[in-house]
């Protein structure tokens, strides 16, 4: 028999003045929310832990270590419960976080890990030389990081800083399990309500493409405005 496709499910009210699209618009909000604030706490931590690791101080090297294993090998959807079940258990005042925060902090940590790898590894592809050239010529150990190691490792992983933000948008998908009304649960509550599963499921699959395509495009406009014309590799 052949499939009829009913794109008017998105017009049919829920209550009041709301429809499944206005629900639809809503719960891709809190996608990109979730993502954004993921992404900037995953960067900075990521950042400051990953340099941690490529220091000459072995007790930063052992945090920026300790850091990064603690939250790449434990399961993204453990490390949810954890902060919204576990961690308010022990510490009462994390009760008056807002869920969704709990789901950034959740998110961001898991993927400040893997952009330590990420900076660890851009860090050290750069020559050594540079580093003791800076150093030579009287900067501190954190003026050769700030003006000489890290503008260079910027440009080296956009590339997969660019996949894990893309990750991000795909991983948020876990905030449906403690009720965060995002894309996933729209697409789960909708779809048994409507009956329409293969209507609802085609446009929430287009959301997360377009989600995914915008934050490439805004890589590409980056990578284009930092790269320097004359390196090896520069695009004309």
């Amino acid at each position: 028999m052949k499939y009829t496709f009913e794109w008017d499910v998105f017009l049919k009210s829920i209550g009041g003045n709301e429809t499944y699209l206005t629900w639809l618009m809503t719960a891709w909000r809190w996608t990109l929310l979730v993502s954004v604030l993921s992404f900037v706490l995953a960067f900075f931590a990521g950042f400051l832990f990953g340099v941690f690791r490529t220091t000459n101080n072995k007790y930063l090297e052992r945090i920026g270590n300790a850091w990064t294993e603690l939250f790449r090998n434990i399961p993204l959807l453990v490390q949810l419960f954890l902060w919204y079940h576990v961690i308010p258990s022990i510490f009462p005042l994390m009760n008056k976080i807002p869920s969704f925060l709990l789901v950034v902090i959740a998110l961001g940590l898991f993927t400040s890990a893997r952009i330590s790898d990420q900076v660890k590894a851009g860090i050290f592809t750069l020559p050594t030389g540079q580093r003791y050239a800076a150093l030579a010529l009287g900067l501190t150990v954190i003026q050769s990081y700030r003006y000489v190691l890290l503008p260079q490792t910027i440009r080296i992983i956009i590339p997969p800083l660019t996949s894990e933000a893309m990750s991000i948008i795909k991983n948020s998908s876990v905030a449906f399990a403690i009720g965060i009304a995002e894309l996933t649960m729209f697409a789960m509550q909708s779809q048994e309500e409507t009956s329409r599963g293969i209507e609802i499921y085609l446009v929430v699959t287009g959301l997360y493409f377009i989600s995914a395509f915008i934050v490439n495009l805004i890589a590409q406009f980056i990578e284009h405005k930092i790269t320097i014309p004359s390196s090896a590799g520069a695009r004309k």
